[in-house]
Protein backbone atom coordinates (compact mmCIF):
# COMPACT_ATOMS: atom_id res chain seq x y z
CA UNK A 1 0.00 0.00 0.00
CA UNK A 2 1.21 3.66 -0.81
CA UNK A 3 1.61 5.87 2.30
CA UNK A 4 -1.42 7.75 3.65
CA UNK A 5 -1.76 11.91 2.91
CA UNK A 6 -3.37 13.58 5.11
CA UNK A 7 -5.63 16.98 3.59
CA UNK A 8 -6.74 19.62 5.73
CA UNK A 9 -9.66 21.74 4.24
CA UNK A 10 -11.98 20.39 2.57
CA UNK A 11 -13.32 22.71 0.19
CA UNK A 12 -13.25 22.19 -3.89
CA UNK A 13 -9.73 22.39 -3.55
CA UNK A 14 -9.31 19.20 -1.39
CA UNK A 15 -11.75 17.93 -3.10
CA UNK A 16 -9.66 18.10 -6.03
CA UNK A 17 -5.93 16.90 -4.64
CA UNK A 18 -8.24 13.82 -2.35
CA UNK A 19 -9.60 12.32 -5.97
CA UNK A 20 -6.50 12.73 -7.66
CA UNK A 21 -4.43 10.99 -4.55
CA UNK A 22 -6.86 8.44 -4.28
CA UNK A 23 -6.26 7.81 -8.09
CA UNK A 24 -2.98 7.18 -7.96
CA UNK A 25 -3.29 4.46 -4.78
CA UNK A 26 -3.05 6.89 -1.56
CA UNK A 27 -4.96 6.55 1.38
CA UNK A 28 -6.65 9.78 1.90
CA UNK A 29 -7.25 11.31 5.39
CA UNK A 30 -9.56 14.71 4.89
CA UNK A 31 -9.84 16.91 7.90
CA UNK A 32 -11.80 20.03 9.07
CA UNK A 33 -9.50 23.12 9.37
CA UNK A 34 -10.63 23.02 13.11
CA UNK A 35 -10.39 19.46 13.86
CA UNK A 36 -7.98 18.52 17.12
CA UNK A 37 -4.90 18.09 15.00
CA UNK A 38 -2.43 17.02 17.80
CA UNK A 39 -5.30 13.85 18.28
CA UNK A 40 -4.96 12.99 14.60
CA UNK A 41 -1.75 13.39 14.19
CA UNK A 42 -0.88 10.75 17.33
CA UNK A 43 -2.99 8.60 15.70
CA UNK A 44 -1.18 8.97 12.15
CA UNK A 45 2.37 10.17 12.80
CA UNK A 46 4.00 9.47 9.71
CA UNK A 47 1.93 10.13 6.58
CA UNK A 48 3.66 11.33 3.14
CA UNK A 49 2.00 14.85 3.21
CA UNK A 50 0.13 16.85 5.17
CA UNK A 51 -1.83 19.21 2.60
CA UNK A 52 -3.01 22.24 3.56
CA UNK A 53 -5.82 23.32 0.99
CA UNK A 54 -7.70 26.18 3.59
CA UNK A 55 -8.05 29.45 2.42
CA UNK A 56 -5.29 31.89 3.04
CA UNK A 57 -6.86 33.86 6.05
CA UNK A 58 -6.97 30.21 7.81
CA UNK A 59 -4.33 29.48 6.90
CA UNK A 60 -2.38 31.37 9.88
CA UNK A 61 -4.39 29.18 12.44
CA UNK A 62 -3.55 26.48 10.96
CA UNK A 63 -0.12 26.29 10.81
CA UNK A 64 -0.16 27.70 14.45
CA UNK A 65 -1.65 24.52 15.66
CA UNK A 66 -0.13 21.79 13.55
CA UNK A 67 1.62 19.36 15.19
CA UNK A 68 5.57 18.84 15.33
CA UNK A 69 5.32 15.32 13.93
CA UNK A 70 3.93 16.87 10.34
CA UNK A 71 5.63 20.00 10.55
CA UNK A 72 8.39 18.65 7.78
CA UNK A 73 5.58 17.59 5.89
CA UNK A 74 3.60 20.12 4.97
CA UNK A 75 2.35 21.43 1.52
CA UNK A 76 0.72 24.79 0.43
CA UNK A 77 -1.75 25.72 -2.41
CA UNK A 78 -3.01 29.27 -1.04
CA UNK A 79 -3.19 32.43 -2.98
CA UNK A 80 -1.47 35.09 -1.52
CA UNK A 81 1.26 33.12 -0.27
CA UNK A 82 5.39 34.05 -0.27
CA UNK A 83 7.79 32.77 1.76
CA UNK A 84 8.07 34.94 4.71
CA UNK A 85 4.29 33.43 5.50
CA UNK A 86 5.63 29.56 6.19
CA UNK A 87 8.98 30.82 7.73
CA UNK A 88 7.28 32.99 10.36
CA UNK A 89 5.73 30.16 11.46
CA UNK A 90 8.93 27.80 11.47
CA UNK A 91 8.48 26.12 8.46
CA UNK A 92 11.51 25.70 6.22
CA UNK A 93 10.71 23.24 3.35
CA UNK A 94 7.25 22.92 2.61
CA UNK A 95 6.04 21.65 -0.63
CA UNK A 96 4.47 24.57 -2.57
CA UNK A 97 2.07 24.58 -5.58
CA UNK A 98 0.51 28.43 -6.55
CA UNK A 99 -2.96 26.96 -8.42
CA UNK A 100 -3.52 27.62 -11.54
CA UNK A 101 -6.85 26.10 -12.22
CA UNK A 102 -10.34 27.14 -10.85
CA UNK A 103 -12.79 24.27 -9.11
CA UNK A 104 -16.43 25.58 -8.84
CA UNK A 105 -19.08 23.69 -7.23
CA UNK A 106 -20.85 21.51 -10.09
CA UNK A 107 -17.94 22.12 -12.78
CA UNK A 108 -15.01 20.78 -13.35
CA UNK A 109 -11.83 21.83 -13.33
CA UNK A 110 -10.63 25.06 -15.40
CA UNK A 111 -7.35 25.19 -16.08
CA UNK A 112 -5.48 28.70 -16.54
CA UNK A 113 -1.78 27.87 -16.83
CA UNK A 114 0.51 25.02 -15.81
CA UNK A 115 0.55 24.75 -12.15
CA UNK A 116 4.18 24.83 -11.12
CA UNK A 117 5.20 22.82 -8.02
CA UNK A 118 8.56 23.02 -5.86
CA UNK A 119 9.59 21.41 -2.58
CA UNK A 120 10.52 17.67 -1.15
CA UNK A 121 6.79 16.68 -2.33
CA UNK A 122 6.78 18.24 -5.31
CA UNK A 123 6.12 14.88 -7.48
CA UNK A 124 3.93 13.45 -5.16
CA UNK A 125 1.88 16.50 -6.01
CA UNK A 126 2.45 16.44 -9.51
CA UNK A 127 1.01 12.76 -9.93
CA UNK A 128 -1.80 13.38 -7.97
CA UNK A 129 -2.83 16.64 -10.63
CA UNK A 130 -1.59 14.59 -13.90
CA UNK A 131 -4.26 11.84 -12.57
CA UNK A 132 -6.62 14.54 -13.54
CA UNK A 133 -5.52 15.72 -16.45
CA UNK A 134 -4.09 18.97 -15.02
CA UNK A 135 -0.57 20.25 -16.47
CA UNK A 136 1.86 20.97 -14.04
CA UNK A 137 5.36 21.55 -13.99
CA UNK A 138 8.12 20.99 -11.46
CA UNK A 139 10.32 24.32 -10.44
CA UNK A 140 14.12 23.90 -9.51
CA UNK A 141 15.17 26.38 -7.09
CA UNK A 142 13.89 28.39 -4.73
CA UNK A 143 13.72 31.83 -6.44
CA UNK A 144 11.70 30.62 -9.23
CA UNK A 145 9.21 29.41 -6.90
CA UNK A 146 9.29 33.01 -4.73
CA UNK A 147 8.86 34.49 -8.65
CA UNK A 148 5.75 32.06 -9.13
CA UNK A 149 4.11 33.21 -6.35
CA UNK A 150 4.28 36.33 -7.22
CA UNK A 151 3.20 35.63 -10.56
CA UNK A 152 -0.30 34.76 -9.12
CA UNK A 153 -0.40 37.07 -6.69
CA UNK A 154 0.29 39.58 -9.24
CA UNK A 155 -2.59 37.97 -11.64
CA UNK A 156 -5.30 37.58 -8.79
CA UNK A 157 -4.96 41.33 -6.84
CA UNK A 158 -5.16 42.84 -10.39
CA UNK A 159 -8.01 41.37 -11.38
CA UNK A 160 -9.68 41.77 -8.11
CA UNK A 161 -8.95 45.03 -7.53
CA UNK A 162 -9.42 46.59 -10.75
CA UNK A 163 -12.47 44.24 -11.31
CA UNK A 164 -13.79 46.17 -8.11
CA UNK A 165 -13.73 49.64 -10.42
CA UNK A 166 -15.16 48.08 -13.81
CA UNK A 167 -17.06 44.69 -12.90
CA UNK A 168 -16.14 42.89 -16.69
CA UNK A 169 -13.78 39.61 -17.39
CA UNK A 170 -10.27 39.48 -17.79
CA UNK A 171 -9.99 39.64 -21.03
CA UNK A 172 -12.42 43.00 -20.85
CA UNK A 173 -10.27 44.15 -18.45
CA UNK A 174 -6.96 44.04 -20.04
CA UNK A 175 -8.87 45.65 -23.69
CA UNK A 176 -10.58 48.43 -22.49
CA UNK A 177 -9.38 49.56 -19.34
CA UNK A 178 -5.55 48.65 -19.59
CA UNK A 179 -4.41 51.89 -17.89
CA UNK A 180 -6.29 50.69 -14.82
CA UNK A 181 -4.96 47.55 -14.76
CA UNK A 182 -1.69 48.73 -15.09
CA UNK A 183 -1.42 51.23 -12.32
CA UNK A 184 -3.05 48.62 -10.19
CA UNK A 185 -0.18 46.05 -11.05
CA UNK A 186 2.55 47.97 -10.66
CA UNK A 187 1.37 48.87 -7.10
CA UNK A 188 0.84 45.89 -6.51
CA UNK A 189 4.56 44.98 -7.50
CA UNK A 190 5.78 47.54 -5.30
CA UNK A 191 3.97 45.58 -2.34
CA UNK A 192 6.02 41.95 -3.04
CA UNK A 193 8.98 44.20 -3.88
CA UNK A 194 8.18 45.64 -0.12
CA UNK A 195 7.00 42.28 1.66
CA UNK A 196 9.96 40.48 -0.04
CA UNK A 197 12.71 42.68 0.45
CA UNK A 198 13.99 42.17 -3.15
CA UNK A 199 13.47 43.71 -6.55
CA UNK A 200 11.75 41.94 -9.46
CA UNK A 201 11.98 41.69 -12.82
CA UNK A 202 8.97 43.57 -13.65
CA UNK A 203 8.81 43.78 -17.26
CA UNK A 204 8.67 39.98 -17.12
CA UNK A 205 5.80 39.63 -14.66
CA UNK A 206 4.34 41.97 -16.53
CA UNK A 207 4.63 39.52 -19.63
CA UNK A 208 2.90 36.82 -17.81
CA UNK A 209 0.05 38.57 -16.67
CA UNK A 210 -1.33 39.20 -19.84
CA UNK A 211 -0.19 35.82 -21.24
CA UNK A 212 -2.38 34.19 -17.80
CA UNK A 213 -5.13 36.97 -18.94
CA UNK A 214 -5.06 35.89 -22.78
CA UNK A 215 -4.97 31.72 -21.47
CA UNK A 216 -8.87 32.66 -20.35
CA UNK A 217 -10.03 36.13 -21.39
CA UNK A 218 -13.70 34.80 -19.64
CA UNK A 219 -12.36 34.71 -16.35
CA UNK A 220 -14.35 37.29 -14.04
CA UNK A 221 -12.40 39.50 -12.15
CA UNK A 222 -13.86 39.68 -8.72
CA UNK A 223 -15.60 37.45 -6.48
CA UNK A 224 -16.62 37.24 -2.90
CA UNK A 225 -12.99 37.29 -1.66
CA UNK A 226 -11.66 40.81 -3.58
CA UNK A 227 -12.95 43.41 -0.72
CA UNK A 228 -10.72 42.12 1.78
CA UNK A 229 -8.01 41.30 -0.78
CA UNK A 230 -7.80 45.12 -1.55
CA UNK A 231 -8.30 45.81 2.00
CA UNK A 232 -4.81 43.26 2.73
CA UNK A 233 -3.40 45.10 -0.20
CA UNK A 234 -3.86 48.72 1.40
CA UNK A 235 -3.30 47.87 4.44
CA UNK A 236 0.60 46.33 3.51
CA UNK A 237 1.02 49.07 1.49
CA UNK A 238 0.48 51.50 4.67
CA UNK A 239 2.60 49.58 6.81
CA UNK A 240 5.57 49.40 4.43
CA UNK A 241 4.98 53.56 3.51
CA UNK A 242 4.42 52.97 -0.26
CA UNK A 243 2.86 55.40 -2.00
CA UNK A 244 -0.11 53.89 -4.02
CA UNK A 245 -2.37 56.03 -4.92
CA UNK A 246 -4.34 54.26 -7.52
CA UNK A 247 -4.96 51.70 -4.66
CA UNK A 248 -6.26 54.73 -1.79
CA UNK A 249 -9.04 55.56 -4.39
CA UNK A 250 -10.22 52.22 -4.73
CA UNK A 251 -10.04 51.43 -1.33
CA UNK A 252 -11.94 55.23 -0.28
CA UNK A 253 -14.45 54.33 -3.06
CA UNK A 254 -15.03 50.98 -1.61
CA UNK A 255 -15.08 52.53 1.86
CA UNK A 256 -17.59 55.05 0.78
CA UNK A 257 -20.09 52.38 -0.72
CA UNK A 258 -20.24 50.48 2.56
CA UNK A 259 -20.77 53.56 4.36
Amino acid sequence: MKPPLVIIGLGQLGHVFARGFLKCGHPVYPMQRNANLAEEASRLPDPALVLIAVSETDLEAVLQHLPNKWRQRVGLLQNELLPYIWQDQGLNNPTVCPIWFEKKAGNWIKVTLPTPIYGPQAELLQSALAALAVPTRLLAEPWDLTLELVKKNLYILTLNIAGLVVGETAGELWSDHRDLALAVSQEILDIQESLLGAALPREQLLQDLATAIAARPEQKTTGRSAPARLTRAWQQAKQAGLTVPRLRQIHEQETAVKK
